[in-house]
């Protein structure tokens, strides 16, 4: 029987008699000369000759090295394929093995009690199929399952001809965008190509295909013995998958699971279908049941288990648990050294955490195992610009380009390193390019007009925006290209003014003077500011401050002893990432990822000085109560609650006053880091044994110099910061004003929240303070502008009409009738029109759609693929056709 290193060795020697120039490729020449060889008995013409060397460089092009031609890869691909038979094209040629292979081959001759017919017989069978069916551990063991497979191969080849005739057979090519981490080096055709496939499956060809399907199944059912049923069940369901017919396939790993439940194989399957059909929970279900079966079969299984742990990080990825995946990742890199894929994901999902040192780390390891890994140098460069390395990061994105030209997380990604850096042409030409890839990126589309603006060149970035604009119907692109029209008619100068912002200077906070009590301070509404931005990215202000006093409730925690021997009831990271996964349930799995990244940003970072992975849930508990929903007072009493449940408080009414003085600068150090970094330094050596009641523990969060006051300034935020004031715009940055209005009393210009919080005031108005009102709707303002004076007349006191003097302040304008008060009040609730935080050019970015990731320049997506076991060998292999690609699902 001729085995895959058999043929792999055939095909070695075919492409070195042919390749006359040994540069490693065979060009058109070179491939002539092979198909005339191979076929003495037949007479091409030129004409034929050339179709057949075009169809073959077409279809097999990501095997195509430059001017050198077909890799030897990609010969061993066209004969999997079923392009060529390798034993006659070997005996054609008379060619002969090395001396191990050809006693090899007499030996089982030799031994071999069957006839030469039945050998060759034999021999052309297993070449009808994938080189996994021919594998020893994972390959077709009856008779009879050969039988089923050449059914298959040909109801398969019925399906796509039809549905190719009817025009709906789709193939779309995903090669420019990251690899997934599939291992590609496990035989060319047993895992997915870089073309995905798409079956049209609502039309009675495919309903006919699955019919006859099921006769093949049944087949299977019948076998003589369960082994024989299961060996049935998983060679068509690796048929199917290698078609990418997953559902179908799908169904036999299942049943194959039935067959043999402890199995390792069909749970792996199985899995690696659930992951390609989006099932992601499911995915991570099958392959911990692969995991724990191969933990239980001892050696036999032990090879498999980096895969396993590669494929659950994957999948985990999936559902948008990074924390969790970075275990798995470890995991696999630790049992194998070598797999640079496992170090590749491990290092992206640590940057997707924000833990950026790590990353870099993991990342540079797996460009030492593999250099010519274009992915792992994007994502190395991602980190670094995460770290201000801007000038290495350049270089590494260049890396990747360099390795593969059309990149396009690489392109992207160093596009928006130099918008951040101010280098605006430069980052218009890195979208230009991503677009001539995928003309739909509509987030590329939209950072190429905001570095147009930024180039000053308005005429090119409006036409840009309108194109994104025709890609998706976002409201924040209405809004920036009336900002573009706005900007149009001022053409303002100075300050700015090239990117048509208004003309402004920064004042210093001295000099910002408030009216009355009501109005916010401006360094109070910039800190509030950063902790509304905070609640958006975790979208905690959705979540319900009851839920964490629930979880408290039900989900006890065992406890564990710090360094010191106290009590604690701490946790690993990824155990918290599964209650905030319960708490925020409602996110998707990418938003899911955004809020853990920022919360281990923000809180985790400094719970975890030591970094040992493990934090205090009470704390936690506490410190997120304060930014969840609800009403502030509720919130306060579950920080109490969560200070409480701590087991060194637990059982009692009271907390320690240490203990409640800690949560507070810890609470200031995690939302007011300018003010609690000092404070958590002044702590050391603190030692109070008093006791405090929830009545004194408000009164320390509540005081307005050492407590958590600032949160009354959120509360504002959080009710108001969608009111909009009409036709009233920012005087400096242009933008419709949308929360607060903050009015100058001389001079009568008005600012936003962003504007205000820094200081900006237009440069016409000099002044040697500024004073200001704050308003939250447009009716307080209109309230404020015009003074009611009533006349009492005779006939008021029999039921008479009432006469009313309006007086305006500061306009001749009539002002509205007082009916139209409610008509104000309630347009003012409308939620607010959005503009994309990506233009970084505008000075006011709606904080609403930072979250949205437009102005996130980085893009390191969650792996799409799994990997294989079959024949998996880890060491690493050069050539560019290694990787799968990462479909961008928008």
């Amino acid at each position: 029987m001729t085995t895959r290193g058999t043929r792999s060795e055939k095909v070695k020697r075919i492409f070195q008699q042919f390749d006359a120039n040994r540069d490693g490729g065979l060009n058109r020449d070179e491939m002539a000369a092979l198909v005339v060889a191979v076929n003495p008995r037949v007479k091409f013409s030129d004409e034929q000759i050339n179709a057949i060397l075009d169809e073959v460089f077409r279809t097999y092009g990501e095997f195509i090295d430059g001017e050198k031609g077909l890799t030897y890869d990609g010969l061993l691909r066209t004969y999997d394929d079923g392009a060529g038979d390798v034993d006659r094209d070997f005996d054609a040629l008379e060619l002969e093995l090395n001396d191990d292979n050809k006693g090899t081959s007499i030996e089982a001759e030799a031994s071999s009690s069957s006839v030469v017919d039945e050998r060759v017989v034999e021999s052309q069978k297993k070449q009808r199929t994938a080189a996994w069916a021919v594998s020893p551990n994972h390959g077709i063991v009856f008779d009879d399952t050969w039988k089923i497979v050449d059914d298959l191969e040909i109801l398969i080849k019925r399906l796509k001809a039809k549905q190719a005739k009817d025009g709906k057979f789709k193939a779309d090519n995903f090669d420019a965008f990251s690899d997934a981490g599939w291992s590609r080096e496990l035989g060319p055709s047993s895992e997915i190509s870089e073309k995905r496939v798409f079956w049209e499956e609502s039309g009675t060809d495919y309903a006919a295909f699955v019919r006859e399907l099921g006769g093949l199944k049944s087949r299977a059912d019948g076998a003589r013995s369960r082994e024989e049923a299961f060996d049935g069940h998983m060679a068509i369901g690796r048929v199917l998958y290698d078609h990418q017919l997953f559902k179908e396939a799908l169904v036999s790993f299942k049943r194959a699971c039935e067959l043999q439940p402890v199995d390792v194989r069909p749970h792996f399957r199985a899995g690696n279908c659930f992951y390609v059909l989006g099932r992601y929970k499911e995915a991570k279900e099958e392959f911990l049941l692969a995991l724990e079966a191969a933990e239980a079969g001892g050696n036999q299984w032990v090879y498999l288990l980096p895969q396993i742990y590669v494929n659950l990080g994957i999948a985990l990825e999936g559902e948008g648990m990074v924390l969790s995946a970075c275990e798995y990742y470890r995991e696999a890199a630790i049992l194998c050294p070598t797999h640079f894929r496992a170090l590749k994901l491990l290092g992206s999902a640590l940057f997707g955490v924000g833990e950026y040192k790590a990353a870099v780390k993991a990342l540079e390891e797996a460009i030492f195992i593999k250099p010519d890994y274009a992915d792992a140098h994007c994502d190395l460069a991602s980190a670094l610009h995460a770290m201000a390395e801007d000038e290495k990061a350049i270089e590494v994105f260049q890396k990747a380009i360099d390795l593969k030209p059309g990149h396009v997380d690489a392109l992207y990604n160093l596009g928006g390193l130099y918008m951040d850096l101010g280098r605006f042409q430069r980052a218009s030409e890195m979208y230009t390019r991503v677009l001539a890839v995928w003309p739909n990126h509509w987030r590329a589309q939209l950072n190429k007009a905001v570095s147009l603006l930024g180039a000053g060149e308005t005429d090119e970035a409006k036409k840009a925006l309108k194109e994104a604009l025709k890609l998706t119907n976002r409201v924040e692109l209405h809004d920036a290209i009336s900002h573009l029209k706005q900007i149009q008619k001022k053409k303002a100068k100075g300050n700015g003014g090239a990117n048509g912002e208004g003309v402004f200077v920064i004042v210093e906070p001295s000099k910002f003077k408030t009216v009355n009590e009501k109005t916010t301070l401006r360094l109070d509404l910039a800190n509030a500011l950063q902790i509304r931005m905070f609640q958006r990215i975790t979208r905690l202000s959705r979540c319900d401050v009851e839920l964490l006093k629930k979880e408290m409730s039900e989900n006890d925690v065992p406890l564990s002893y710090s360094g010191g021997g106290v009590p604690e009831k701490s946790i690993r990271k990824p155990n918290l990432e599964e209650i905030l996964q319960r708490l925020l349930n409602f996110l998707k799995p990418e938003t899911f990822q955004g809020a853990v990244k920022a919360i281990n940003e923000r809180i985790l970072s400094i719970l975890d000085e030591t970094g040992s992975g493990r934090v205090d849930l009470g704390m936690i508990y506490a410190i997120l109560a304060p930014i969840c929903s609800g009403n502030p007072d509720k919130r306060k009493r579950v920080a109490f609650d969560a200070l409480l449940w701590r087991p060194v408080n637990e059982g009692g009414s009271q907390i320690k006053r240490v203990d409640a003085v800690h949560y507070i600068k810890l609470l200031r150090a995690v939302y007011i880091p300018s003010h609690g970094v000092s404070e958590m330094l002044e702590l050391r050596g603190e030692e109070d044994s008093s006791m405090v009641s929830f009545k004194e523990f408000l009164v320390m969060f509540d005081d307005p110099d050492w407590g958590f006051v600032i949160m009354s300034t959120l509360v504002k935020l959080e009710s108001g910061d969608r009111n909009r004031h009409g036709n009233c715009v920012c005087s400096v940055c242009r933008y419709p004003i949308i929360g607060s209005r903050f009015k100058e009393v001389k001079s009568h210009f008005s600012l936003c929240n962003q504007c205000y919080s820094e200081g900006k005031v237009p440069s016409a108005f000099k002044q040697d303070d500024y004073k200001f009102k704050e308003y939250g709707s447009e009716t307080e303002a209109m309230k404020d502008k015009c003074t009611c004076l009533p006349m009492q007349s005779r006939n008021d006191r029999s039921g008479g009409w009432r006469n009313i003097i309006w007086v305006s302040h500061d306009s001749a304008k009539p002002p509205p009738q007082i009916s139209k008060f409610a008509q104000i009040e309630s347009s003012s609730a409308r939620p607010p029109a959005q503009v994309s935080s990506s233009a970084s050019l505008f000075s006011h970015p709606f904080d609403d759609h930072h979250k949205e990731g437009v102005g996130q320049h980085t893009e390191i997506h969650p792996p799409d693929m799994v990997e294989d076991y079959s024949n998996w060998d880890p060491a690493p292999r050069s050539g560019g056709g290694d990787y799968a690609p990462i479909p961008h699902a928008e």
